[in-house]
C-alpha cells in the first residue's frame, strides 16, 4: 500500500476515528485503526465491538492495500509531523513508513484480516433531523443516564419516534429526563442507544447547524451519518422504565424560579459538601422566597433567593449534584417547579409547554417522619 495526502485533514480524521478505539482489550487489532487505500480514496475505520466509526478522505493512492495501525501511536506521529503533507507506504511484512519532510517513522502494522468486521445494516428504517436539535436533546438528557450495570438498558437513552415527533428519555433511579421535539417524521419506533454512543455523537454534532443528519435503525444496531463520518452502534435490549407512570401530574405547590439564581444558591451551599462530608441541601419553598441551607462538619450555610410560589409551603432535601445537573440542563432563564409534598419528586418544566421534564427525587430529611 502506498499513498500521500494532506496532513491536517488526515490527522483530524484520525483523532475523531480514534474515539471508537478500544482502550481495554487483549486484541491488538482493536487498539488500531484500519486504513484502506484504493481509487484515490483512503477509508479509516475503528471498532471497539460496541461502536464503530468510518470516514473517507481524498488521497493520491499509487498502490492500493490495507493495514491496521496502533491508533494512539499513529495519531501522535501525525500530529508531530513537520510539513503539511504525509506519505505512507506499507511493505509485504506490514512495515509502515510514515514520511513528512525530513522526518521518517517506521512502525509495524497488523494484518487487516485481524480487524473485526463492522456490522452492515441490510434492513433498516431511515429518518433524519436537524443536528442542532439532536445535540440539544442529547445534552439535556445525557446527565440522567445510569452508570449502574445492574440494569444495562438504563445505561442508554430511550428514543421514541412517532408521527412528526421525537422523544428521548433517560433515567438512573434518582432522576429522570424527558425531552420532546417536533420534527418532520412519519416513522414509529422505539429503541435504546448506549450512553457511550450518545456521548461520542454529541461531540461530533454542530450545535449551531440546522443541517439534517441521517439515521438508520436496524434490529440490533443504529447508524448515524454526521459531517462525513458514519457511526454504527449496537442497541441496548431490555425493558426500559415505564416513565409515563412515574410522572404524576398532581401538585400542591408551583414555583417560578430564575435558573441562574437557584443554581448559584445551590452551588454556594455545595461548598461545604464533599465525597467525605456528604449532606443534603435543605430547601424551604415559601411564598416569595426559597431558603437554602446546608450543614456538615465543615460548617453551616444559609442563603435565600426570590421566587414566586403558589400553593403550600414545602421543606425538602436534595442531593446537591442531582439538583444542579437538572438546573444546568434546563438551558433557559426561568423554570416552573412542581412539588407534591416533601417526599415526592421535584418536577421541572420550562416556563411554557413541556419541551423538557426533569424529575429529581428528594432526600428524606432527619425531621421527616
Amino acid at each position: 500500500m502506498k499513498f500521500s495526502c494532506g496532513k491536517k485533514n488526515f490527522s483530524d480524521a484520525v483523532s475523531v476515528i480514534q474515539r471508537a478505539v478500544s482502550t481495554k482489550t487483549t486484541i491488538p487489532a482493536l487498539e488500531g485503526i484500519l486504513i484502506k487505500a484504493a481509487d484515490n480514496k483512503i477509508t479509516l475505520t475503528s471498532n471497539d465491538l460496541e461502536i464503530g466509526m468510518t470516514t473517507t478522505l481524498d488521497a493520491n493512492v499509487t498502490e492500493p492495500g490495507d493495514v491496521v495501525l496502533n491508533a494512539k501511536l499513529f495519531s501522535e506521529i501525525l500530529r508531530k509531523l513537520p510539513t503539511d503533507y504525509v506519505d505512507i507506504s506499507v511493505d509485504d511484512k506490514l512495515l509502515t513508513t510514515v514520511t513528512s519532510g525530513a522526518s521518517e517513522f517506521t512502525i509495524l502494522g497488523i494484518p487487516a484480516s485481524e480487524f473485526p468486521e463492522t456490522p452492515v445494516l441490510t434492513e433498516c428504517e431511515k429518518f433524519s433531523m436537524p443536528q442542532n436539535i439532536l445535540a440539544s436533546m442529547i445534552r439535556q438528557t445525557i446527565f440522567c443516564i445510569s452508570t449502574d450495570d445492574t440494569k444495562p438498558v438504563h445505561t442508554g437513552s430511550l428514543f421514541e419516534l412517532s408521527e412528526n415527533q421525537i422523544r428521548i428519555v433517560s433515567v438512573d433511579g434518582f432522576r429522570l429526563a424527558v425531552r420532546t421535539e417536533k420534527i418532520n417524521n412519519s416513522l414509529t419506533a422505539k429503541f435504546v442507544v448506549p450512553g457511550k454512543t450518545l456521548s461520542e455523537i454529541l461531540k461530533m454534532l454542530s450545535p449551531e447547524s440546522d443541517e439534517n443528519i441521517n439515521m438508520c435503525i436496524g434490529r440490533k444496531h443504529i447508524l448515524f451519518e454526521i459531517n462525513g463520518y458514519t457511526i454504527i452502534s449496537r442497541l441496548l435490549e431490555g425493558d426500559f422504565l415505564d416513565y409515563r407512570s412515574v410522572i404524576v401530574n398532581a401538585s400542591s405547590t408551583e414555583i417560578r424560579i430564575n435558573v441562574r439564581n437557584f443554581t448559584d444558591s445551590i452551588e454556594r451551599a455545595s461548598l461545604l459538601i464533599s465525597d467525605r462530608l456528604k449532606s443534603p441541601v435543605r430547601c424551604v419553598f415559601d411564598k416569595d422566597i426559597i431558603k437554602v441551607t446546608c450543614s456538615t462538619p465543615s460548617g453551616k450555610v444559609y442563603d435565600e433567593i426570590p421566587a414566586t410560589l403558589t400553593g403550600d409551603t414545602v421543606e425538602m432535601g436534595f442531593n446537591n449534584r442531582y439538583l444542579l445537573d437538572a438546573l444546568k440542563a434546563a438551558e433557559c432563564d426561568e423554570i416552573r417547579v412542581f412539588l407534591n409534598g416533601p417526599l415526592s419528586p421535584m418536577r421541572i418544566y420550562p416556563i411554557d409547554g413541556e419541551n423538557f421534564i426533569f424529575l429529581v427525587l428528594p432526600v428524606r430529611l432527619k425531621t421527616d417522619a
